[in-house]
């Protein structure tokens, strides 16, 4: 997890709808997060001649955007206040795939679309869950549904849910973001595992 310095709200309380007011008239800084990739020690010879496109993830309104979201109980959403991720959600879980692919070594080329690879494998995700559940412990959800697809003919190649779920250790907005970031961090690296052994 990558936190800027922009520190000037320190909030105890994280459920609230905005930030309070500077005493300059304008609303306080948020506090702004990324999110980091898991580590992966892909064995087995590199695939050179393997090119995948790595789609932006597809997501409800409520996870496509750049609120950190709180779900108080199972039929609640809320947002953690003065907290904000540094691009949409999607586009974030889509950059980090792309760099835990690529760490490997085991592909000849990894990208996102309008980059310019002869596509043979498209990575396709569905957000399912990115969520801190307050319900019986705070802890952090994360549910991404892979589709590994076949570009030269649309056929999926392999498709398959992954959670993971890591607890929140302290108070306040980075201890909720370091539990998404941990609970990500497990579930790309089981992704980038699983799909190399699906090519």
């Amino acid at each position: 997890m990558v936190s800027n310095s922009l520190r000037a709200c320190a909030f105890a309380a994280f459920l609230l709808p905005g930030c309070a007011a500077l005493p300059g008239g304008g609303p306080a800084p948020l506090d702004t997060y990324d999110l980091t990739s898991g580590a992966v020690e892909a064995a087995g010879p590199r695939r050179s001649r393997t090119q995948v496109l790595v789609a932006e993830p597809t997501a409800l309104k409520v996870l496509d955007g750049e609120n950190v979201v709180i779900r108080p109980s199972a039929g609640t959403i809320e947002f953690l206040g003065g907290a904000q991720w540094a691009d949409r959600l999607p586009r974030i879980v889509q950059a980090r795939l792309v760099e835990a692919l690529q760490a490997t070594g085991r592909l000849g080329g990894v990208g996102k679309p309008g980059e310019g690879l002869a596509i043979d494998y498209q990575l396709t995700t569905e957000l399912r869950a990115f969520e801190i559940r307050l319900d019986g412990g705070a802890r952090a959800e994360v549910e991404l549904y892979v589709k590994v697809l076949n570009d030269r003919n649309g056929v999926v190649r392999a498709a398959r849910s992954f959670r993971a779920s890591a607890p929140v250790t302290g108070t306040g907005n980075d201890a909720y973001v370091d539990a998404l970031d941990g609970a990500f961090a497990q579930a790309s690296g089981e992704i980038v595992t699983w799909a190399l052994s699906s090519l």
